[in-house]
C-alpha cells in the first residue's frame, strides 16, 4: 500500500520535533565496547529472575551457551555524553553467509539491556539475530539510581530535551540505519518489541521508522489525550511523579491536576497527548504487522483509552487488505504486567511474520 500523504507529513512533524532538542547532529559511528559485568538498575534492590522472560521459547539446542555469540558497541547517535548509545546483540554462531532476521527488545523502566538477556538468547536459538539497547539515562547512560528521574525533572525545568520516550526514539531511527546496514541481517525483517516503557519506545519507533517491519509493543499502547480528559492519568504520573512534582509546586498549585499533567506531557513529549498520541499515530504503522499486548486491568495503560485508536487502526488495516496484520490482545485479569502469555503472543507473531 502506498505511504499516504498524511502519514509522511505526521513523520516529518514528529522528527521535527526530535531534532529540536539534539545536543548536535553527527554523523553515525560504531565503537567497540565491552560485556557490562555490573548492571546498573535504578531500583532500590536488583531485580534477579522474571518468569515471563524465562518463559521465552527456545530451540532444543543442547549447549546453547556454546552456541552463541554477543557483540557488545557504542552508536553514537549525536553529540553529547547521552549521543552514546550502548547495543547488546546477541545470535547464534554460523558459518552460513544467509541473512537473518532481527528483532530489537526494549527494556522497561528503571532496567537495562542485559535484564533483557533470556529473551534475547531465546530469540537468537530459534535463527534471529537480538538485539538491546540502554535507553536515555538507563544502564550504561546512568551514574547513579536518580539519573533518570533528574533527567525528567531537568527536561521539565530547561526544555531542552526529551527523556520520557522521545529522546530513545531518535536512538531507534540510528539504530535502524545501523541494522539494515549489517551483512548478517535481512534489513526488510526487523522486528522490534518492548515491555512498558520499551514498549511506548516500540510504538514510536515502528510510527516514526518504517525500517521496523513488525512490531509487538507490550502494555504500552496507551491514549494520553485521553487519560487526561477522562481522569485516567493518575497511574501513568506515579510511575516518574518527581517531575509531576515539581512542575505542581513551579505552577503553584497544591496538588497534581490534569492541568499540571497536560503541561507536564506538553513540556517533556511536545505533541504525546495530542498531535502523537495513539490514536494519530498507530494507524500510521499500517500495513506492515502489529500486535498490541496489553493488560485488561491496567491502570497506566487502560483499555477504555484505545477504543478510538483500535478502531481508527482496524479500518487502516482493513483498507489495506491485510486486517489479519492488525491484533490487539487485552489479557483478562492483568494489571500492568508482562506475562508468560504475552511473551508467547509475541515471539509467535514474529515467527509468523519474519520467519516466512
Amino acid at each position: 500500500m502506498a505511504e499516504s500523504v498524511d502519514a509522511r507529513k505526521l513523520r516529518a512533524e514528529f522528527l521535527k520535533v526530535l531534532r529540536s532538542r539534539r545536543s548536535g547532529e553527527v554523523p553515525l559511528s560504531v565503537e567497540p565496547a565491552k560485556p557490562v559485568a555490573n548492571p546498573l538498575y535504578l531500583e532500590a534492590s536488583t531485580p534477579r529472575f522474571s518468569e515471563a522472560m524465562a518463559s521465552c521459547p527456545k530451540a532444543d539446542n543442547e549447549k546453547l551457551e556454546d552456541l552463541l555469540q554477543e557483540e557488545n558497541l557504542y552508536l553514537i547517535t549525536e553529540a553529547g555524553e547521552q549521543g552514546r548509545l550502548p547495543v547488546l546483540i546477541i545470535s547464534m554462531k554460523e558459518e552460513s553467509d544467509q541473512k537473518r532476521p532481527a528483532v530489537v527488545f526494549l527494556h522497561s523502566t528503571h532496567k537495562c539491556k542485559e535484564w533483557l538477556r533470556p529473551l534475547l538468547e531465546a530469540y537468537a536459538s530459534r535463527g534471529y539475530i537480538a538485539i538491546a539497547i540502554d535507553s536515555r539515562h538507563h544502564g550504561e547512560r546512568a551514574s547513579n539510581i536518580t539519573t533518570y528521574r533528574d533527567a525528567l525533572v531537568s527536561s521539565w525545568k530547561k526544555g531542552d530535551t526529551m527523556p520520557f520516550i522521545f529522546d530513545t526514539v531518535w536512538d531507534l531511527i540510528k539504530l535502524a540505519d545501523y541494522l539494515t546496514g549489517r551483512k548478517d541481517i535481512d534489513p526488510t525483517r526487523i522486528g522490534i518489541t518492548g515491555e512498558s516503557l520499551g514498549g511506548m519506545h516500540a510504538w514510536f519507533a515502528a510510527f516514526s521508522d518504517t525500517r521496523y517491519s513488525v512490531v509487538a509493543p507490550i502494555i504500552g499502547v496507551q491514549g494520553f489525550g485521553w487519560a487526561v480528559e477522562n481522569d485516567k492519568w493518575q497511574a501513568r504520573v506515579d510511575s516518574i511523579k518527581p517531575v509531576f512534582e515539581e512542575a505542581r509546586n513551579d505552577l503553584g498549585k497544591s496538588v497534581i491536576d490534569k492541568e499540571v499533567v497536560k503541561k507536564v506531557w506538553d513540556r517533556i513529549a511536545p505533541g504525546l497527548a495530542s498531535e502523537f498520541d495513539s490514536s494519530c499515530t498507530i494507524p500510521v504503522i499500517a500495513p506492515r504487522p502489529l500486535l498490541i499486548l496489553n493488560g485488561a486491568e491496567d491502570p497506566r495503560c487502560p483499555v477504555p483509552g484505545l477504543e478510538v485508536p483500535i478502531s481508527r487502526a482496524r479500518k487502516t488495516w482493513e483498507d489495506a487488505q491485510c486486517l489479519d496484520h492488525f491484533k490487539v490482545i487485552a489479557q483478562p485479569g492483568i494489571g500492568h504486567q508482562m506475562t508468560p502469555e504475552m511473551v508467547k503472543e509475541a515471539s509467535d507473531w514474529f515467527d509468523k511474520h519474519l520467519m516466512q
